[in-house]
């Protein structure tokens, strides 16, 4: 079950989910999640810190996705897909949100 969110509004769902959350990037041969930071209110976000090999996948595949968990049991998890770019620093990816949605399992699904 998805609930679409207008990547403008992330500011009111981060309020709910917070700071913390995942950047999956993808590399040669599978996809690569890291625990990251994540400020601004969308639909540009910055994620940091990253490391060489999130920022190797970034500048070969510049698709991501930002994910920050359920906060309680049964809720949704946000899901923000969008191109990113690193800094010239590449500790920083910079996402611009294109997509987002809140996901959790339709009734009868896999328990959450």
């Amino acid at each position: 079950m998805s609930i679409p969110v207008d990547p403008r509004a992330l500011g009111a769902e981060l309020g709910r989910f917070g700071r913390a959350g995942y950047l999956l990037t993808v590399g040669d041969e599978r996809a690569h999640a890291v625990a990251v930071r994540i400020e601004g209110d969308g639909p540009e976000l910055a994620v940091t810190p990253v490391g060489g090999r999130t920022a190797a996948n970034v500048a070969a595949r510049p698709a991501v996705t930002v994910l920050w968990p359920p906060f309680e049991p049964g809720g949704y998890t946000l899901l923000a897909d969008g191109t990113a770019t690193t800094d010239a620093d590449a500790t920083t990816v910079r996402v611009s949100v294109e997509r987002a949605v809140l996901h959790r399992p339709a009734p009868g699904g896999p328990p959450a």
